[in-house]
């Protein structure tokens, strides 16, 4: 049986998500005036990056425009609000030097806090693509569901959630390449399956060379695919030669022959016996 965390569904939080911020009138009776001191960030925040130009930005517009949407908080053991959803605003309401925030209270546990956090940064598309993954990754473990089934309920397609995904499986030298987007989303898909040492290859070749997706596709074609001539060898390597008749002409010019599998060793007994082989040969 799928598991559904504390009884509740994962479509049913993404349901309340999206009534807190898109129905405010169901919600303006909670949406309360919070200081900012009084909030911490949320431990489960999936999101690591912050750009600073962006807060700035958001900074002047709540300067200007105040808070549209409230932050989403719960209350805390030591008289104070933990963040659940809204860091972006969060950060960017401090860096404006307010003293108040806008914010819903909820009454939600660490575990339903840890989901709301994720739900949010999906919907928002707010995640790097290494966070992103990381987030589906964390869902599909607290609610059991398959690929298939995640992708219908965030109505993203199976492939995309798979492909994400597959990026957690990249070296930490291409995940950090990524998130500082010194690569694209689709250069780290190519690098996916290869080994570390391939991929540091191709990610320092990426940034040095301006390589284009295109460019290295065919490059890990190349490293996924042996030269064919190689195969042959590898395959002729095994087959042992026919020396007999060989053999045969040479004994009277040397003083031994010696053959394994594809190759043929002669000794001589003298220097004399070496100028008659040449003879021989010419």
């Amino acid at each position: 049986m799928k598991k559904s965390a504390l009884g509740r569904g994962l479509d049913a939080l993404l349901g309340e998500v999206e009534e807190a911020y898109e129905n405010e009138s169901s919600t303006k009776n909670s949406v309360v005036e919070i200081a900012l001191d009084e909030i911490e960030p949320n431990p489960y925040q999936p999101r690591k990056h912050f750009s600073n130009e962006s807060l700035k930005e958001l900074a002047e517009s709540i300067k200007k425009d105040g808070l549209i949407q409230p932050v989403i908080v719960v209350e805390n053991s030591i008289e104070g609000y933990t963040l659940v959803a809204g860091e972006r605003r969060f950060r960017a309401s401090k860096l404006a030097k307010l003293s108040t925030i806008k914010a819903i209270v909820l009454d939600i546990t660490q575990e339903q806090m840890q989901q709301y956090a994720l739900i949010e940064n999906i919907q928002r598309e707010d995640l790097n693509p290494i966070e992103l993954a990381q987030s589906y990754q964390a869902l599909i473990e607290l609610h059991n569901v398959t690929h298939e089934e995640l992708a219908s309920i965030i109505h993203k397609s199976r492939t995309h959630i798979t492909n994400t995904l597959r990026l957690l499986h990249l070296s930490k030298k291409a995940q950090d390449a990524l998130v500082d987007g010194k690569i694209s989303a689709g250069h780290a898909k190519m690098l996916v399956g290869l080994d570390e040492k391939e991929q540091k290859l191709l990610v320092d070749s990426i940034i040095g060379q301006k390589l284009s997706v295109r460019d290295v596709e065919k490059m890990v074609k190349s490293y996924k695919q042996p030269n064919v001539s190689s195969k042959k060898n590898a395959v002729h390597t095994e087959e042992r030669l026919d020396f007999s008749e060989l053999k045969k002409v040479l004994s009277g010019y040397v003083s031994s022959i010696k053959d394994d599998k594809r190759k043929i060793t002669l000794e001589f007994e003298d220097q004399e016996q070496v100028l008659k082989f040449i003879e021989k040969i010419s």
